[in-house]
């Protein structure tokens, strides 16, 4: 009999420390409403495959042409610039050896995306480009320990007068946001990971059921539309009242099934018609 109460204790304590570990930021939340009056084009309004490469200035110009929002992605280069670039690498959009953070900025800029006249640019002619005229979605890429992106993206945006918020994979670039700049909408991102084959592991296991959130405390989670059934991603959203955003929608049909699980919608591949509503 006590070993079955010892368990069943243990059971129980499991359980408290599992709605712990995922809990999201509940109180002193920054609003999120804004966010959620626009749909959010992947990169910018891009196609590679007409020269419109992601993240470049003319496929952000197209997406606050066409009344869309943005999602973007920022990295440092070698010499402490950030950059607006998605891979770590350069192979597939600049067909060249080696990373981002290998080159300086000078360097980068002699690569063009994709073959066209586009080049990779700095996050501040990106703010300059938006100028507040679409909120901005900034993913943040960092690799282990390294928050330099974030410190440089604060610099930048601390001059910026226009709406965005950040993301990441990484809890601990959410956690710089959740200890230094408590009033900036942040959030979580995440995949199913081991579903995916992508990754394996403990580490896999935990980002995947977002058990780091009590890291970062994120005050939306990112998650892959394709799994809108995770658990711990549900509960954060009907437990917790927090939004989630849905990425990437490729098509109006996984739009319209997004809507029932999600509140932010990320858009690739296609032109949805209008806003959210």
């Amino acid at each position: 009999m006590k070993i079955l109460i010892i368990i069943l204790v243990c059971l129980a304590a499991l359980v408290v420390l599992y709605f712990l570990m995922i809990m999201p930021r509940i109180v002193y939340k920054p609003d999120t409403s804004p966010f959620m009056e626009w749909l959010y084009a992947h990169r910018g309004l891009h196609d590679n495959a007409e020269k419109v490469p992601e993240n470049s200035l003319i496929a952000f110009r197209k997406a606050v042409e066409g009344g869309f929002g943005i999602e973007l992605d920022v990295q440092m280069s070698r010499d402490g610039v950030p950059v607006v670039f998605h891979d770590f690498t350069l192979k597939r959009m600049c067909g060249v050896e080696g990373r981002v953070c290998d080159y300086s900025y000078d360097e980068l800029r002699r690569f063009s995306l994709i073959g066209s006249g586009e080049r990779i640019p700095k996050f501040a002619e990106v703010l300059k480009l938006v100028n507040g005229r679409a909120p901005l979605i900034v993913e943040l890429k960092t690799e282990r320990t390294d928050m330099s992106v974030c410190r440089a993206v604060d610099r930048l945006c601390s001059q910026y007068r226009g709406l965005y918020c950040i993301e990441s994979f990484n809890p601990l670039a959410v956690f710089w946001y959740r200890r230094h700049r408590k009033n900036i909408v942040r959030g979580q991102l995440s995949d199913a990971f081991i579903k995916e084959g992508e990754y394996v592991g403990t580490m896999s296991f935990l980002l995947q059921n977002l058990m780091f959130n009590w890291v970062g405390r994120p005050d939306f989670i990112a998650y892959n539309c394709k799994y809108p059934r995770m658990l711990s991603a549900r509960l954060c959203r009907r437990l917790y009242r927090s939004k989630t955003a849905a990425w990437t929608v490729r098509s109006r049909e996984q739009l319209a099934e997004a809507r029932k699980n999600f509140d932010i919608f990320i858009f690739d591949s296609f032109v949805p018609k209008g806003k959210v509503s």
